[in-house]
């Protein structure tokens, strides 16, 4: 081979070990601060979801932990977005290795309160079904967030 030959190959074997750590170091960013969220737009009306229980009627005061390793945390209801994930940002701090930093939201538009996954790796699950969109919930139906159960609770 060639003196020129060598030098392309080993200059190629170069750039796809830089392009493989450069990868590897946005992996790792992301994963330590997470991706922004965009908001979910306003005009867009979620659709209903088959639900796993009929909830009970009333107004929810509060999101608690019923099932994982955080059991037994809440926080209480407001007009702003909860946010739940492995963050330092998150309403609940989930101590779930099945968790992503920021993993889903739970929001109101002042009647109904939705449940969002923020494009968790996981996923968030209502139920057995997987949600990808905004989801209308009420009180006392379980979601998953990996090995984490969360439900709105008077």
């Amino acid at each position: 081979m060639s003196e020129l030959t060598l030098t392309l190959i080993k200059l190629g074997f170069l750039a796809v070990l830089w392009l493989f750590v450069l990868s590897a170091v946005s992996v790792i960013r992301s994963d330590i601060f997470g991706t922004k969220a965009t908001p979910a737009p306003r005009q867009a009306r979620p659709k209903p979801a088959a639900k796993s229980r009929k909830p009970s009627r009333g107004v929810p005061t509060k999101l608690q932990v019923i099932d994982g390793p955080n059991m037994g945390q809440s926080v209480p209801l407001g007009d702003a977005p909860i946010l739940l994930g492995r963050g330092t940002d998150a309403a609940i701090r989930l101590d779930d290795d099945y968790v992503s930093t920021r993993h889903a939201r739970f929001a109101t538009n002042g009647e109904q309160w939705f449940v969002e996954d923020l494009g968790s790796t996981n996923g968030t699950y209502l139920g057995s079904q997987r949600i990808t969109s905004p989801i209308p919930i009420g009180i006392g139906i379980p979601v998953r967030l990996g090995k984490t159960i969360v439900e709105l609770q008077k």
